[in-house]
């Protein structure tokens, strides 16, 4: 089912799918976006959390994030990414992202008139109506379930609604884009085997999203065979604009719209812009002496590249794509498959670089207003800025018995 409705705040999910409508606000981006239900698939501030901030502070200069940039910004649906890299494997991987799903909880239980965490459309919209931020959680990397079905069973339960199959690192039954495209699939077992496909299947039967950003060509192609529910692909992009093995080539494109999936495009300036590489090598080259000697006082290399930006802010900000990349990417996919596949996963906190004029969660709005710039209508803009999304959300959720 498409979305043909425009969707508001305060409108029930039923209504939502129904039909309701709203008068386009072509003068005003800012009224429109207000009105909007933005949704925003994917956001690592967790990480800062168990680094000890708390986003109820004002972390600007921090993160890209905290709770009051989130309601400057518009944002009404946040999922949370809770991840873990390799390291994190048997015997740790699924405590670890227990723990980041407590400092969520936490969050939540301090700030109740800002924040609620929602597992269903229906607690979505009640979060919507009562204007918190509905916060989900999605879990960025297959291997924190061990190979082991109760450990998905688990996450479920814990409020988790969508699995990124892999991250860099593939699992024993699914390959990562990284691992396939560098040739260092273990045991060179592209795709999934029969016990990925048993999680795939798992995932359908709870009504958790099961989400194909980070994954293998030959992974997506054997989850495409084997899922009978939509999927998302959480923060990726255009293949054509971009090639990286990160983002989606056309064939996938078209496989996701055939599925009645959505992409959530990613914000990260080394998918979207080709060129984005070369110019911050380059910057960093300029400045190699000064970074030589901080390196020497024990900094890390973000602090140092953080402190580069910081001292050198005009030569940073031409490293970066400018905003009109990223609706370029968003415009091929439109123009591909039609306006109902596509939305916005930002990664922010996850990331190191986003174009022109996007330094936070604070500045959703200039995407609306960009939109409309292009010629979008605000039926469109809606469905792009949540309601792709949440048709996705309502067709995996298993109803309540």
């Amino acid at each position: 089912m498409k979305i043909k409705s425009i969707v508001t705040r305060g409108t029930f999910l039923g209504a939502l799918l129904a039909g309701a409508s709203l008068p386009l606000q072509a003068q005003d981006h800012k009224a429109l976006h207000q009105k909007a239900i933005v949704v925003d698939t994917h956001n690592d501030v967790l990480i800062a959390v168990m680094d000890g901030l708390d986003i109820a502070e004002d972390l600007r200069g921090k993160t890209h994030s905290d709770l009051a940039r989130f309601k400057e910004g518009g944002v009404d649906v946040q999922i949370f990414s809770v991840w873990s890299d390799e390291t994190y494997g048997k015997g740790k991987g699924f405590a670890y992202a227990n723990r980041q799903i407590d400092s969520l909880y936490a969050i939540a239980a301090r700030n109740p008139d800002k924040l609620r965490i929602v597992t269903s459309p229906e607690e979505l919209m009640q979060a919507v109506k009562q204007q918190k931020l509905a916060a989900m959680i999605g879990v960025e990397g297959g291997h924190m379930i061990e190979d082991k079905l109760g450990y998905l069973d688990s996450l479920y339960s814990r409020g988790t609604r969508y699995l990124t199959l892999t991250w860099n690192n593939s699992t024993s039954w699914a390959s990562s884009a990284a691992d396939e495209t560098g040739g260092t699939v273990p045991n060179a077992q592209k795709g999934l085997n029969d016990f990925g496909r048993q999680v795939v299947r798992r995932m359908n039967e709870l009504g958790m999203m099961v989400d194909l950003s980070h994954v293998g060509e030959q992974t997506f192609w054997d989850v495409m065979e084997t899922t009978t529910k939509p999927v998302i692909v959480s923060h990726s992009s255009a293949y054509a604009i971009r090639p990286h093995a990160r983002n989606l080539k056309d064939e996938q494109i078209r496989a996701i719209a055939k599925n009645g999936g959505v992409i959530q495009l990613n914000f990260f300036s080394g998918f979207l812009d080709s060129k984005f590489d070369k110019r911050q090598k380059q910057f960093l080259a300029k400045h190699q002496a000064e970074l030589d000697s901080l390196k020497k006082l024990g900094w890390s290399t973000s602090r140092r590249n953080e402190w580069l930006k910081e001292k050198y802010p005009a030569e940073a900000n031409a490293v970066r794509p400018p905003l009109s990349l990223l609706l370029d990417h968003l415009d091929h996919i439109v123009k591909l498959v039609g306006v109902d596949y596509v939305g916005f996963g930002s990664d922010f906190d996850g990331i190191s670089s986003a174009p022109q004029q996007l330094d936070g969660v604070e500045d959703f709005p200039v995407l609306t207003r960009e939109l409309l710039v292009r010629g979008y209508s605000a039926q469109d803009i809606e469905k792009i800025l949540g309601g792709n999304f949440l048709r996705v959300f309502q067709e995996n959720a298993v109803p309540k018995s």
